[in-house]
């Protein structure tokens, strides 16, 4: 009796290891409206090599899209109604220059104007509390936890693929803040031990706002963001340098998106080994 049951429970191991993809890459997406998308995405963003998934976060029937089943990754790639977001083209970069047998995945969890503090577990009950009730409502569709939203869709993902990655834009309502370094250390070392994941192995792209080039509302956070590698070595800072802004200077419009995104998608096919 005993060697039947263990041998249906190594029956039953191997089955979930065997729908594991060591080639589907998942990379994780996190931050505020830059990171959701603000500027609306055009005729060519909807073209898309089918090897690029998203991971949808939140039920869409408008798209007929569920929330935790996989799509083409059409835009929009965090909510219903958002728009391009540097995600977009990093997952088209990647899969342009993987080998063909590699698919990537992504999956977006992002709310405008949001401190970094929404993601932290230990903070975001009372950041809600004081909230605008815009923001709230769209807090709302993560069921008012925005990091367990991403916990759970990443859990979910991990029976389908590995997770290499874990991008981040965020930054602009924590201007100024010097220990904004530290929280999304604090950020990012919860999401590796909540999900089992190595530092080594799964690195942190964090993307520069809306340069001074560009006359960026809050360009003067970029020096902060500088110096994330100092708190969290594994951290890679993406440069905005020429990303062109939208009107308020505040965020990109969609050909600050796609070479934002494109360069997201360079860093890490560099740090995978693939330099272009």
């Amino acid at each position: 009796m005993k060697g039947c049951f263990l041998f249906f429970c190594l029956l039953f191991v191997g089955s979930v290891v065997s729908a594991q993809d060591s080639n589907f890459y998942i990379f994780l997406c996190l931050g505020q409206s830059n990171m959701e998308g603000n500027a609306r995405f055009e005729a060519q963003d909807t073209v898309v090599d089918k090897r690029f998934q998203v991971l949808e976060a939140v039920d869409c029937s408008d798209l007929g899209r569920i929330k935790g089943s996989w799509y083409p990754a059409v835009p929009p790639l965090c909510r219903c109604r958002t728009g391009l977001t540097p995600a977009d083209y990093f997952g088209r970069t990647m899969v342009a220059h993987l080998p063909e047998k590699v698919r990537v995945g992504v999956i977006n969890v992002a709310v405008g104007g949001c401190k970094i503090e929404l993601f932290d577990k230990d903070k975001y009950a009372s950041y809600i509390e004081t909230a605008p009730s815009w923001m709230k409502n769209m807090v709302k569709q993560y069921d008012d936890d925005p990091y367990g939203r991403l916990v759970e869709m990443a859990k979910l993902a991990q029976q389908n693929g590995v997770i290499r990655g874990i991008l981040l834009h965020q930054g602009e309502s924590n201007t100024g803040d010097s220990l904004w370094p530290a929280k999304v250390k604090v950020v990012y070392e919860r999401l590796l031990s909540d999900l089992g994941l190595s530092a080594k192995s799964v690195p942190l792209l964090a993307g520069e706002l809306v340069g001074a080039d560009q006359q960026g509302k809050c360009a003067s956070m970029n020096s902060i963001i500088a110096r994330l590698p100092q708190t969290v070595p594994t951290a890679h800072v993406i440069s905005s340098a020429g990303c062109e802004a939208g009107p308020d200077h505040l965020h990109f419009d969609a050909a600050g998106y796609r070479e934002l995104g494109t360069r997201y998608g360079n860093e890490m096919l560099s740090l995978m080994g693939i330099h272009l």
